[in-house]
């Protein structure tokens, strides 16, 4: 890239913020969306850049959750009773506890799965893979009725760590972390409320890591211009991400997940149809 702030190159980096602070929250995969828009909008960078900068434009979307649940998840609110602090600082401990499969994962697959799997293709068989058991799980739980629970002081330390085995699936682009989440949560016995919340909360140890891991690797060496577009990524998926989490929180209070996972094999098919013709 030149030092020049390229306007077009501009825009398709506001395009890919919004698609980033959509697809973060709602279960259909950040990184499947990204890889397959940049198919169509490529940044004019090189290698390098554009594999960091699709990794840090997810630390908007954490400060949206961080921004919109700071009050919930600060242990130290003066506004708390005792008892509500340490029920704070035990959602904390089951956060860390879950984010452990991730961490050991993600740190031994990182560079086979870069190598092998960051490809349409790939992405489109998780994203029907996905959807059906989007639709699998909803039909199963709903009539079963098995959503046991229904607040945070009810999720067990041993069902988070499961459910964080289940966020470990989502190192595979196209799977969606926390579409990996939440059905993790879901098949476990919790409420849809939770399993949404509980995912957000997980998305900031992972993706701080992931994050700060991604920024030492490629250095501080950014031209003016990419700082800039790096910025504007982040503050255009900041913006969206607190419209698309408050919307998901909405949602689920009168509807189930079923409509993105026919969305997913919606799109995962679009997907195979489009590069089985084109290429």
């Amino acid at each position: 890239m030149q030092n020049a702030i390229d306007i077009i190159e501009l825009i398709k980096i506001v395009i890919l913020g919004i698609v980033q602070g959509i697809t973060e929250w709602l279960p259909i995969s950040s990184t499947g969306h990204m890889i397959l828009v940049d198919e169509f909008i490529t940044l004019n960078s090189s290698a390098e850049f554009k594999e960091m900068f699709f990794v840090l434009v997810q630390l908007g979307s954490i400060f949206a959750v961080i921004l919109l649940y700071f009050n919930k998840l600060n242990p130290f609110s003066f506004k708390k009773t005792k008892e509500e602090r340490k029920s704070t600082w035990m959602l904390w401990f089951k956060v860390a506890v879950a984010s452990i499969p991730v961490m050991v994962f993600g740190f031994a697959l990182n560079d086979y799965i870069n190598e092998y799997f960051y490809n349409p293709w790939v992405v489109a068989v998780a994203l029907i893979a996905y959807g059906i058991i989007f639709i699998w799980v909803e039909n199963n739980q709903t009539a079963k009725h098995s959503y046991t629970v229904k607040t945070f002081d009810e999720l067990s330390f041993r069902k988070a760590f499961f459910i964080g085995c289940f966020q470990s699936l989502a190192i595979i682009p196209g799977t969606s972390r926390s579409g990996s989440t939440i059905i993790g949560a879901l098949l476990l016995g919790t409420s849809r409320y939770i399993a949404t919340e509980f995912s957000f909360f997980l998305s900031i140890p992972v993706m701080f890591g992931a994050s700060f891991l991604k920024l030492f690797d490629f250095g501080f060496n950014f031209t003016q211009a990419e700082f800039i577009y790096l910025i504007v990524g982040m503050l255009v998926s900041f913006i969206v991400s607190v419209i698309a989490i408050r919307f998901l929180l909405n949602y689920i209070q009168r509807n189930d997940f079923k409509a993105f996972g026919y969305y997913r094999i919606a799109l995962g098919s679009i997907v195979i149809l489009y590069f089985l013709f084109n290429r």
